[in-house]
């Protein structure tokens, strides 16, 4: 669980309850908190949260000052002292994170450092903050409330929509763009070039390959986080898309001319190849992979290290994972595996001799 420490200083239950609802229970008038932790390591200024039955034995033993639960777990949470109740204690919980980073972060200070080079083409809001060593080209676009962090890079033509916040060594390349509110967290890359190349090989061994040259751009909503160093190549001749409310974790990899639909969500290494098309409300879990030019639905979950092959037409749970073994036995079923096709045929043809055994008079 996230541990967040007390620079917010000492903070009442009250105030919290009356910024983001909820029934405080089972709490003095002038309970105070300073930190947001964990159930097993909270004291008597602590916060914390049970999502569910699983971490259930935890709350008894917990010094926290007060715990969010769900109405089901009221009365455990009352016997060891203050509670907030509340229908999903995990979306209270990330709410609480939110206020209480919204009074603990310094604010970014609007201007540009004395080290970046701007472009003298570039509109630069003057709510905008253009961190150190910060490069933007030419008719680049930044927004109010935006930041650029230290050696940020942004491309000839690129644009980033309000309050957007590109983390240290980003890099939004020409033409690209993405919306408001973003996160953009170190070492993304916006824009490369798409993994595209021509055979050119005509006596079979003598030759090369020929670059395609990638000619569209990358496209990014409002409200999409990035993790860091992902990368989004730009498009071979239209844009990658992604969509808005999109939250991307770390070191994934997004394929030219890959389209993402709205409040998707990919887990860390994550690839996602050429021209595939993911729908709405999708889920990959870890290290998953979509196959080029393949399409999800909407509502369609892959789980953890899952190679999706196929296009996926209906919502639901998808996994495509053969279960650890120990070495020897992975060995003799993956032998079985290579055997299934001719099991299959010969199957069929008992099959076939039965059905006409049966048929005779």
């Amino acid at each position: 669980m996230t541990d967040v420490r007390g620079a917010a200083g000492r903070i009442s239950l009250h105030a919290i309850v009356a910024q983001l609802g909820g029934e405080l229970t089972g709490a003095g008038d002038a309970q105070f908190i300073d930190r947001i932790g964990p159930l097993e390591s909270a004291t008597a200024s602590t916060i914390s949260f049970l999502s569910g039955a699983r971490h259930r034995s935890q709350l008894a033993a917990s010094k926290a000052g007060c715990v969010i639960v769900a109405p089901a777990f009221r009365d455990e949470a009352l016997a060891r002292g203050a509670a907030i109740v509340t229908l999903d204690p995990y979306l209270y919980f990330a709410r609480l994170t939110q206020w209480w980073a919204q009074r603990t972060r310094a604010a970014a200070v609007p201007g540009v450092h004395g080290s970046a080079l701007i472009d003298a083409t570039a509109r630069i809001d003057p709510l905008a903050t253009i961190g150190p060593f910060a490069v933007i080209e030419a008719d680049a676009v930044v927004a109010a409330g935006a930041v650029i962090g230290a050696h940020g890079v942004i491309g000839a033509g690129a644009r980033i929509g309000a309050d957007t916040r590109l983390a240290a060594r980003v890099t939004l390349g020409a033409g690209c763009s993405i919306g408001a509110r973003g996160i953009v967290h170190s070492g993304v890359v916006i824009g490369a070039d798409g993994f595209g190349f021509a055979p050119n090989f005509p006596s079979g061994e003598a030759g090369r390959w020929e670059k395609i040259e990638q000619l569209g751009a990358v496209r990014i909503g409002d409200d999409v986080e990035i993790g860091a160093n992902t990368c989004i190549d730009r498009g071979a001749l239209d844009d990658t898309v992604i969509e808005d409310g999109v939250k991307l974790d770390n070191l994934i990899q997004i394929g030219h001319n890959v389209r993402i639909g709205a409040h998707s969500a990919l887990a860390g290494c994550v690839g996602v190849a050429g021209s595939a098309v993911i729908g709405k409300y999708c889920t990959v879990g870890g290290a998953g992979m979509v196959l080029g030019h393949l399409e999800l639905a909407d509502h369609v979950h892959i789980s953890a290290g899952s190679l999706v092959t196929r296009s996926i037409r209906k919502p639901g749970q998808y996994t495509g994972v053969f279960p650890i073994d120990d070495n020897a036995a992975w060995e003799k079923n993956a032998a079985t595996l290579r055997r299934l096709h001719a099991l299959r045929d010969r199957l069929r043809v008992l099959e076939r001799g039965q059905t006409e055994k049966n048929d005779e008079p």
